[in-house]
């Protein structure tokens, strides 16, 4: 069974470390946070500060569907596309203003070439390279999985399997760094232990708060 943890711990018996991205080890809260402002309020979705940040982690689309879903407010699958279309162009035009390392930096070098690490995120693949490569962390992963390379996103554990995958490593060997229940649910979900970086080291997601 996988271990839920709160508190630092000796990460040296595992086989490889497989980080969220957003709100973990990069702080892009604030980008996020104004981009959904921006898109949904332009298509008349009323914003709930609350409600959003309790999606933390959620796919776009997903969270898209559910925000005009808690309104009443029906969306085709076209619409859906054009909001995150929308939403991307925000983020791409913004993102070198907000996007910034957090302080799991230090662990990301510390174990770097001493075991496989991987990123696994809600965000696209796109975004999450974009990202990673601002905050100078790219060249550390080995994989990068992004909510596209899946067919079910956190809260299931198919981006955390497939990071495994590509590491060559069987899930119960790794451990996940995460901010959001929706991430910890979905490496439970992936049979890995993972860890709460919010009260384990102290990183905050500025994020609807």
């Amino acid at each position: 069974m996988a271990h839920f943890y709160k508190e630092k711990i000796d990460l040296n018996p595992y086989q490889a470390l497989v980080f969220d991205m957003d709100g973990t080890i990069v702080d892009s809260g604030q980008l996020h946070e104004k981009a959904w402002i921006h898109v949904l309020e332009k298509h008349n979705i009323e914003v709930n500060r609350e409600f959003m940040r309790s999606l933390a982690g959620v796919p776009t689309f997903q969270t898209i569907e559910r925000a005009a879903s808690r309104v009443s407010v029906t969306l085709t699958g076209d619409d859906i596309q054009k909001i995150m279309n929308e939403k991307e162009e925000f983020v791409h035009e913004h993102f070198k203003d907000y996007v910034k390392a957090t302080d799991l930096e230090s662990i990301i070098k510390t174990y770097h070439k001493k075991v496989p690490m991987a990123v696994g995120t809600g965000a696209s693949t796109i975004e999450a390279h974009r990202f990673l490569k601002q905050t100078g962390l790219f060249e550390y992963f080995d994989a990068i999985i992004g909510c596209d390379q899946v067919k079910n996103g956190k809260p299931k554990g198919d981006t955390f399997l497939l990071a495994a995958q590509k590491m060559n490593v069987d899930p119960k060997h790794c451990i996940v760094f995460e901010d959001a229940e929706f991430g910890f649910m979905a490496a439970q979900d992936a049979n890995m232990d993972v860890i709460d970086v919010k009260l384990a080291y102290d990183i905050h997601n500025d994020y609807f708060l």
